[in-house]
């Protein structure tokens, strides 16, 4: 494993990429919008998704929408990055033992290709296959004073063009860290280098705001700062897709 501070200079060294779904208030919102009820199993098990390693970016780096998009999204998340191999974890705090710290993530998403790729029930594929950005990394033991009862409580703070879009706290998420890092290690490996997210905090996309409320999907010359309590901020311009 590199160094703290340039871990995600080096993009060969982020082996998976899961991203889970942990934030209540985001969950039921969307699906509110859709006229959606919670689904039981929600609160049963802490789901996620894989996405590309191969399409991470970083702090500064260039963001545009995939071929056939229209409806280009940020999404504020919180990240650990595996530090030490680990599995079938148990869900209590020992579990971070195997962290190398966590940073900020950005899940960028095309909302209009998302749709028709739920709407067939495997789950998101190329509407998130593009881009998904990273901030440097902050080691746990620097955040252990900010966590409690299996959560950080960091700030969490989103802003297009300097205008403060999202706010909310990592300590709202209704699935512990434990119990991800549990769920995500059970009857296989984590390795170092795995990036396990979050998922959604509370108010943090477009698409729980909606497009009305804010004034549409992201553009060619926005700009998007993720900032976290003591974790800094991530920063990436949008711009046009290269050859058209």
């Amino acid at each position: 494993m590199p160094s703290q501070s340039s871990l995600f200079n080096f993009k060969s060294q982020i082996k998976s990429l899961r991203d889970f779904y942990a934030f209540e208030q985001h969950v039921k919102t969307c699906r509110g919008h859709r006229g959606l009820g919670m689904v039981p199993q929600w609160y049963e098990v802490p789901v996620f998704y894989f996405s590309n390693p191969v399409a991470i970016v970083g702090d500064g780096d260039p963001v545009w929408a995939p071929h056939g998009s229209q409806a280009l999204d940020y999404e504020l998340e919180l990240a650990c990055v595996v530090g030490t191999a680990a599995a079938n974890l148990p869900a209590d705090d020992s579990a971070l033992n195997c962290l190398a710290g966590f940073t900020i993530m950005n899940d960028w998403s095309a909302r209009d290709i998302q749709r028709a790729e739920m709407a067939v029930g495997l789950g998101p594929s190329k509407s998130k296959d593009f881009a998904t950005s990273l901030g440097h990394l902050t080691p746990f033991t620097a955040l252990r004073d900010v966590y409690r009862d299996g959560r950080l409580h960091l700030t969490m703070i989103a802003r297009v063009n300097g205008k403060e879009y999202s706010r909310g706290n990592a300590g709202t998420m209704h699935w512990t860290w434990p119990q991800i890092l549990a769920h995500a290690s059970r009857d296989t490996e984590l390795r170092p280098g795995d990036v396990i997210g979050s998922g959604t905090v509370g108010t943090g996309c477009i698409l729980e705001l909606t497009p009305e409320a804010v004034g549409g999907w992201l553009q060619p010359g926005d700009v998007v700062e993720l900032e976290i309590e003591r974790l800094g901020v991530l920063r990436n311009p949008v711009v046009a897709r290269p050859n058209g």
